[in-house]
């Protein structure tokens, strides 16, 4: 079998460098030079490589992209003797209770060593590879809310010298978190080495852009949610979302493909239920319709905002599951309620073109080890594999998400309730008792909030376990789920 090991990219998406090697090590075409007529690289600047064998093509258009989220950068950690600083809510001042390490505590966001060694080992995994970033926002700790504009936009700066260093030659496509400073031309200013004239112009008016990849289908577009969470007068969000319409539509008609890349997520928290809800009510239902829409255009929907690793599925007015959203867990081991997280980076695999999402590897750092200085960013799963899955799709996440109701049918709820909190959890009755496992499967299927609420009201008994959940009201227990999933329809 041949295996294509390496290729850089060149100027204006050409390939050169290329090495295709069998498994005995020979090399069969290196550079742009032929072996045979059997055996050869076509290329397709901009696109693909195609290797041919006896007839036979295979197309070879995969990259990555990593998406990194709620940093949440603390500028005073600075004495692991003192502690870290507590966020404004909690009264502002230092907590003296408990020594901290070095790289952090689940009770503190993120010191400057933590962040550099996320740096190091972004920089580390697949190299030149690796096509752009998706930043989710929440660039600052929750202790500077209070300090002044130019105080926090010298910590953003920090933070984008950095990833100016580590992806030299990547772009970086940054979102605005709830938590990050409202001076869009001063970020604009920031960040125009990544995006282009026409993203800077709508992002200065209202913070959001579309990232348009002129030789590909996938464009990427940049929602600023923090105009999600108004109300239907507000006249920014309207701005927002009349733009969204039209770029949705355009793209449409162009048969070009989008990802729709944000901070807050559309739905509910799978750990706080009602308590934890961003977007508005209407917002909220606009985001679902826009979706249904056009779920032949969107190919995927990433999201941070909530530290938590989880994912969403999407329906038609069928019931039809037609898109997918994926929450990607935080780099900042601090949660302000209900838990905390290991520090987490996401690097998907992905089709450059189409952009279709062929896999992800989550990565993730052992906190106490770190502090007692083994510094060692570990692959914590890959998606596919550790699901079951063939590829992420609608259909799939929608098996996966029914796999989880069956609480006590085999381990798949242990599995993602042990990713959710990226490690610090294991699906003990004691931490996640059969309420909570089903919270997590309603925030999962049930993104409108209505339906959301109808969900954990209407079935909590399909938790219990297989022996005493034969028939609930007098229906079979797998029929019971289909009718849940059926109530997460708009």
């Amino acid at each position: 079998m041949n295996e294509i090991l390496s290729w850089k990219k060149k100027q204006e998406n050409t390939y050169i460098n290329i090495t295709s090697k069998e498994n005995n090590g020979s090399t069969l075409v290196s550079g742009n030079r032929r072996q045979s007529s059997q055996k050869d690289f076509v290329f397709n600047p901009g696109t693909s490589i195609v290797y041919k064998q006896r007839n036979k093509s295979i197309l070879v258009n995969f990259g990555y992209f990593w998406h990194i989220t709620d940093f949440h950068y603390d500028p005073f950690f600075e004495d692991v003797k003192k502690g870290c600083w507590k966020s404004v809510i909690e009264g502002g001042v230092r907590n003296y209770k408990k020594l901290v390490g070095r790289f952090g505590d689940y009770r503190c966001d993120s010191p400057w060593e933590l962040i550099e060694s996320a740096a190091r080992i972004m920089a580390a995994r697949q190299g030149d590879n690796v096509e752009f970033v998706l930043w989710t926002g929440d660039t600052l700790s929750h202790s500077v809310k209070h300090k002044g504009g130019t105080l926090q936009l010298e910590y953003v700066q920090n933070l984008t010298d950095l990833f100016q260093k580590t992806f030299r030659s990547q772009f970086v496509f940054p979102a605005l978190g709830h938590d990050d400073p409202g001076f869009k031309k001063h970020l604009s200013s920031m960040w125009s080495r990544w995006l282009p004239t026409d993203s800077l112009t709508t992002f200065e008016s209202g913070g959001y852009y579309i990232v348009e990849r002129k030789t590909f289908q996938l464009q990427i577009i940049m929602l600023n949610t923090n105009l999600m969470t108004r109300n239907k007068h507000d006249e920014d969000a309207k701005k927002q979302w009349d733009w969204l319409n039209r770029v949705l539509e355009k793209c449409e008609s162009l048969k070009q493909t989008v990802y729709l890349v944000g901070h807050i997520p559309p739905g509910s928290d799978e750990r706080r239920g009602s308590l934890e809800r961003y977007f508005s009510d209407y917002y909220n239902k606009k985001y679902i319709q826009i979706v249904q829409r056009y779920s032949g255009t969107i190919m995927g929907q990433f999201f941070g905002h909530l530290h938590s690793d989880s994912f969403r599925v999407m329906y038609n007015e069928e019931g039809t599951p037609t898109s997918w959203i994926l929450l990607a867990p935080s780099l900042t081991p601090r949660r302000m309620s209900n838990g905390q997280n290991n520090p987490a980076l996401r690097l998907y695999k992905f089709n450059k073109y189409t952009g279709e999402v062929l896999d992800y590897t989550q990565y993730y750092l052992d906190l106490p080890k770190a502090n007692r200085n083994e510094v060692d960013w570990q692959v914590e799963y890959n998606f596919t594999t550790y699901y079951g899955l063939t590829q992420i799709t609608p259909t799939n996440l929608n098996s996966l998400a029914k796999r989880i109701t069956f609480y006590n049918e085999d381990d798949t709820f242990a599995k993602y309730f042990r990713a959710n909190s990226v490690k610090i959890y294991n699906a003990s009755q004691s931490v996640c008792d059969s309420s909570c496992a089903h919270s997590h499967y309603c925030a999962i299927t049930c993104v409108d909030f209505t339906m959301f609420d109808e969900c954990l009201k209407t079935a909590p008994s399909a938790f219990l376990s297989s022996q005493d959940a034969i028939f609930i009201n007098g229906l079979p227990f797998v029929y019971r789920i289909i009718v849940v999933v059926h109530l997460c329809v708009l």
